[in-house]
């Protein structure tokens, strides 16, 4: 397991289990950049392996989950986030001898971007020559950037949602964030059991908004 999580005190200033979370009120999960049902855009397409889907997806959500930290990065410093939080969670990083680190909100973030970085790069876990065969472990190591990808989201959220509003950018953050859970149940890509410290926001935000009265939403497969 990469984490761990801890009710004791946090280092930084507030503790989080009693903070408030900004980012489940109404005024702000109804922001979303599309308004369809997201599962239509995760189905696996008949004419398509299985294995290709899974690597085009999770290096889009790679390149897509680092662009939209890059929007709040100058806020995630050794200062602000001492320690790598989503709600009462604290996330340490192994490395590859499996020694466990306790590091900052951005030392975890560079770790994990730059291991998938590494992974998605690879002509030998990510082929993108027509014939090669993807490896054996390719299930396993997507999993692996799954679980990363998502810490990363939900430290978004937890420690530097103030910040996106301000940029305007919960739209994009809500919509990336219901996109990337739906993709992940889909395949099941990341154990419930961590993704369950933000249950709340994926049961609001993984549901279709209701279509408005100006609108015929008729949806067609």
């Amino acid at each position: 397991m990469d984490y761990l999580g801890s009710k004791t005190k946090p280092n930084g200033k507030k503790p989080p289990a009693e903070e408030k979370k900004h980012y489940l009120e109404p005024e702000y999960t109804k922001v979303r950049v599309v308004d369809f049902d997201l599962k239509e855009l995760v189905v696996l397409p008949r004419e398509i392996d299985l294995n290709e889907w899974l690597a085009s997806n999770t290096t889009t959500f790679f390149n897509l989950i680092n662009l939209q930290y890059s929007t709040i990065s100058e806020f995630c410093t050794g200062d602000t986030c001492q320690a790598m939080t989503a709600c009462n969670t604290i996330y340490y990083w192994y490395d590859e001898r499996g020694k466990k680190t306790k590091c900052t909100g951005p030392q975890y973030v560079d770790f994990v971007m730059s291991l998938v970085q590494k992974l998605v790069t690879d002509e030998e876990i990510f082929p993108t020559k027509y014939g090669k065969e993807f490896p054996n472990s390719f299930e396993s190591l997507v999993k692996k950037i799954c679980r990363y990808l998502f810490h990363v989201l939900a430290h978004i959220y937890w420690a530097h949602f103030k910040e996106t509003v301000a940029l305007e950018l919960q739209g994009h953050l809500n919509t990336l964030y219901a996109h990337f859970i739906v993709f992940v149940r889909e395949f099941n890509l990341v154990d419930p059991k961590e993704t369950c410290i933000m249950d709340d926001l994926s049961e609001v935000l993984c549901t279709p908004l209701p279509p408005s009265p100006q609108q015929n939403h008729v949806t067609e497969r």
